[in-house]
């Protein structure tokens, strides 16, 4: 049976497999860190990324302030595993889901979860009410900030705060605004133009929140290309990167090489055309996604990767470009982290060519 080890030569590793690279893993939380914890906000990395306890307590280590999910079920996973610092950012909706809310806020109670409804947030009162749970949740009002996809209207938030308010279990903290839609706008100038106006509705309303008498100490927002920008806004205590840890190439052609690649898809030629200028490696749409176009090959100028299929890629190149031999391998950068790590069960962290540590991406397939 396979039964790769911490101490494995890199090149022992069986393809396709995600590996990391941990000296640029580490200086890319360093920088992080360093360019923002000097802003005076708090980081509160998304770990829908990383989709890992490991790697969020190195984080935290680092100097984040607990972490952030997207689904309840991640928050399951990473509360059992210590890490219970929590913010859930998606709304909590439908009775099977707030009862099982109610469940990991029993057992975890520093747990935050956000609200756009006066449905949502009465369907949860009612829920901690009836399982004589007296400590009120933490909530944040989810603010639309242009990006459309939830968050009540800003002029909307008021009748929203009032209606929280009345509900004896449900405690208003703060605000969340996610700016998701200008994450990969290219040239930092228009990127940053676009997350001033998105950060000037998400300040605005926690002002007139607080004029209205709403202790509101949570305004959060941003993501890994507008959190530089996001934290130097007046008003804003807090910030939610998560894909800088690893980076793609997505990423990358929109904000530049601040952050370096750290993860790889290792992957072998397994099969070469004796006509054309092409190889077939062997990751294909169940390794690499394509929802933000094709992967890359790394260090690789001149070839280019295409899918063929579930379990195939090609590698092409042009006239004068890079021959690729059968059984050589070669390692792909991703174009979308985030769905990528959640084809896989495993990362193999390296340093120097040595597996130093291997970590099980524990919240994959967590959807619900």
């Amino acid at each position: 049976m396979y039964n790769p080890k911490v101490g494995d030569k890199l090149e022992s590793l069986d393809t396709p497999s995600m590996i990391v690279d941990l000296d640029i893993m580490e200086e890319n939380i360093r920088k992080l860190f360093s360019l923002l914890q000097r802003k005076g906000v708090n980081i509160r990395p998304h770990l829908k990324t990383t989709k890992s306890p490991i790697l969020a307590k190195k984080l935290i280590a680092a100097g984040a302030k607990g972490g952030c999910v997207a689904k309840l079920s991640e928050a399951e996973v990473m509360c059992a595993e210590g890490v219970d610092d929590i913010l859930i950012t998606c709304e909590i909706v439908g009775p099977t889901k707030v009862a099982r809310l109610v469940e990991l806020f029993r057992k975890y109670p520093n747990i935050q979860t956000v609200i756009d409804s006066e449905v949502g947030a009465s369907a949860i009162d009612d829920a901690l009410r009836t399982s004589g749970i007296e400590t009120p949740i933490q909530v944040l009002i989810d603010l639309d900030v242009s990006l459309h996809r939830t968050g009540v209207a800003p002029e909307d938030a008021l009748a929203l705060a009032k209606h929280i308010a009345t509900l004896p279990h449900l405690k208003l903290i703060g605000v969340q605004g996610y700016e998701g839609h200008l994450q990969h706008v290219h040239g930092r100038e228009e990127r940053e133009k676009e997350c001033r106006a998105s950060m000037a509705i998400l300040t605005s309303t926690a002002t007139m929140l607080r004029e209205n008498g709403f202790d509101i100490q949570v305004v959060t927002t941003g993501g890994t290309g507008t959190a530089e920008f996001c934290a130097t806004t007046p008003g804003i205590t807090e910030v939610q990167p998560g894909s800088f840890i690893f980076m793609d190439s997505d990423y990358r052609n929109a904000v530049g090489s601040y952050f370096s690649h750290s993860l790889t898809i290792l992957s072998t030629v397994i099969s070469k055309s004796a006509k054309e200028r092409r190889v077939t490696i062997d990751a294909g749409l169940k390794t690499l996604t394509t929802d933000s176009g094709f992967a890359e090959p790394m260090d690789m100028p001149g070839v280019t990767y295409v899918p063929m299929g579930d379990e195939h890629g090609w590698l092409c190149w042009e006239d004068g470009g890079r021959d690729v031999a059968v059984g050589e391998r070669v390692q792909i950068i991703p174009s979308h982290i985030d769905p990528t790590v959640n084809l896989h069960d495993f990362y193999y962290a390296y340093r120097k060519g040595v597996v130093e540590e291997i970590w099980p991406v524990a919240t994959r397939g967590m959807v619900q």
